[in-house]
């Protein structure tokens, strides 16, 4: 969708012909995988055909992005996400099918003028590569009215870093369908790829993103309108190439006239997706309120969402990938504190000093072992910064009730901040005063160690669940410091607060037989549970199970007997307010 809910600060904007050449100059070379596929066998589906919508594969958006410093979604969309404008219902224009239904209505929610629907499956299935296909029918777009089924990279990578795929989009701006002849919206639907590229970042687009549509064609005009009548998008995907089509009427058409490159690393990951109905914002001639003449209410529906193997390739994953780290003490930067687990400078981590003109190595000695985050800040008056980034995610909810501890050399007159951001792009701070002891720091100039209550780090926006920058230090933009000095932090840590992490008695997570070809885990530990498990030391899966009462399970699947199944869980423990990992354990098929 161009802007999503991962975006913060840029708005999208047009991106120069020379950003979009970039990403098609090696269409021309593309092998013949995706125009001659070779479809395999279905690895996932969604077939909407229950009762309601399954919330353990698919989460309701609810909300108009302000939560997250997001109002209006980075698209100054109109509408406020509603769950209660989503339902599985028989297809009106279709006897005999049943499909999601997405309703846009007029419905007042505080500022917002519209609701509508919109649903994710992020850490709950994701795909990577194969041929995704999706069915769908949109109702009459007019001016306003914005459907989408997309993708979003998994990484802990921002927008656009971490990549969109748009399958298909509808609603664009009449001067987007120019191009194609000026066709009516509900005949003009059109598909995109965006990522980040160098060429891209031009004055007007600082968050580099660069998209495969822009003066590319990249659409499909039907010669009948597309509103209430349901055709096939397809995404084929591989790691070097991807083809966007529609099958209209038996007949399959192009977005594209040529297959895609896949000439971004942040494409070969895998992704999760997402189906909505906007009104109104950027993509759109709807800016206002007045200016949607869409006809409303409006249902978008959708029969189907499936994923084969393409070439041999195609890869779905379910559950949460990010699994949350154990409860106990977390390591960011320490050598001798003991620790369930530690990130690990260049391996696991990286620490980034921000402003080179004002700061650089210094030498001050490590507080303890043999490692330590050292600068000289030389040039008073200028600002100062760095920090420990994660390479990959961390889930850090088992700490909300706990503590941030390190170890800090500074002088008593030097005012800074300390914070942490999530792979949303939010952040918060906690300021330590010049000379004023502040969260146990004691001002001297000397070692000293300060704990911050994670609460109050991550501050109202900061997603636990998703830290990306888990330690950051800034001048304080207020009071910069008026000479050199030389600064130095050392062993940080995490503490839960919680104790012992000893599981409890393994009868309550066991493993079923059910068949010669599956495999059913078990946790009955009353709240969530994640399995692990590997096939044959093949690798290694990691399953959010489905919660039934107080019971969790999930079934594995294509089985063969003889295959060595080494399976562990991880689980909450309610009691004792922290999550537990069992000792691994293994299972041969009989």
């Amino acid at each position: 969708m161009n802007n999503h809910n991962e975006m913060r600060q840029a708005k999208w904007k047009p991106i120069p012909s020379l950003a979009a050449g970039l990403l098609l100059a090696c269409a021309g070379h593309a092998s013949s995988s995706v125009t001659s596929p070779a479809i395999g066998q279905l690895i996932w589906s969604e077939e909407f055909n229950g009762a309601s919508l399954n919330t353990g594969t698919w989460t309701p958006t609810d909300g108009n992005g302000c939560s997250i410093n997001l109002c209006g979604f980075g698209n100054a969309e109109l509408e406020y996400y509603s769950p209660n404008n989503l339902s599985i219902a028989d297809v009106p224009f279709e006897p005999g099918t049943r499909a999601l239904a997405i309703r846009a209505q007029r419905q007042t929610v505080g500022s917002n003028l519209f609701t509508s629907g919109k649903i994710d499956t992020r850490g709950k299935v994701q795909v990577q590569y194969g041929m995704i296909e999706v069915r769908m029918a949109t109702p009459n777009v007019a001016t306003g009215l914005w459907p989408a089924a997309w993708l979003l990279g998994t990484s802990a990578q921002t927008w656009p870093r971490n990549g969109e795929i748009d399958i298909m989009e509808m609603g664009h701006k009449a001067s987007s369908r120019t191009a194609a002849g000026s066709p009516g919206a509900n005949n003009y639907v059109g598909s995109n790829v965006i990522t980040w590229q160098q060429a891209a970042c031009v004055p007007g687009n600082e968050s580099c993103a660069a998209s495969t549509a822009w003066q590319t064609k990249s659409w499909y005009v039907a010669p009948t309108s597309l509103a209430n009548r349901f055709v096939t998008y397809r995404l084929y995907w591989l790691d070097n190439e991807m083809r966007f089509s529609v099958v209209d009427n038996g007949v399959e058409r192009n977005m594209y006239d040529a297959p895609l490159p896949v000439n971004s690393t942040a494409l070969q990951a895998p992704f999760y997706f997402l189906l909505n109905l906007a009104v109104g914002g950027n993509f759109t001639d709807a800016a206002t309120a007045d200016q949607v003449t869409a006809p409303l209410p409006a249902t978008m529906y959708v029969d189907y969402v499936r994923v084969y193997q393409l070439d041999g390739k195609g890869t779905v994953k379910l559950g949460n990938q990010t699994v949350p780290e154990v409860a106990g003490k977390f390591g960011v930067f320490t050598d001798n504190t003991p620790v369930n687990a530690k990130l690990v400078a260049g391996t696991s981590s990286d620490i980034f000093l921000w402003n080179s003109a004002s700061s650089g190595a210094g030498n001050t000695a490590p507080a303890e072992g043999s490692n330590v985050i050292a600068w000289n800040y030389t040039a008073p008056g200028q600002w100062f910064g760095g920090g420990v980034q994660a390479r990959q995610a961390r889930d850090l909810t088992n700490y909300r009730n706990g503590s941030l501890k390190f170890r800090i050399k500074i002088p008593a007159n030097v005012s800074f901040n300390i914070g942490v951001g999530d792979t949303y792009t939010n952040q918060n701070w906690v300021n330590f005063p010049a000379s004023t002891t502040a969260y146990g720091l004691v001002r001297n100039g000397d070692w000293a160690t300060a704990t911050i209550p994670v609460s109050t780090l991550i501050g109202p926006k900061v997603a636990l669940q998703s830290l990306l920058d888990v330690f950051m230090i800034s001048s304080d933009a207020n009071r910069l410091p008026a000479s050199a000095f030389q600064f130095a932090i050392d062993d940080i840590v995490f503490d839960s607060g919680t104790g012992s992490t000893t599981p409890p008695p393994s009868s309550t997570t066991s493993v079923t037989q059910t068949s010669s070809t599956t495999l059913q885990f078990t946790a009955a530990t009353g709240s969530w549970a994640d399995v692990h498990y590997t096939v044959d030391n093949g690798a290694q899966q990691n399953v959010r199970m489905r919660l039934d009462g107080g019971t969790s399970t999930y079934s594995a699947g294509g089985l063969k007997i003889g295959d060595v199944v080494r399976y562990s869980f991880t689980y909450w423990d309610a009691a004792r307010n922290f999550a537990v990992d069992t000792a691994q354990q293994s299972y041969t098929m009989k």
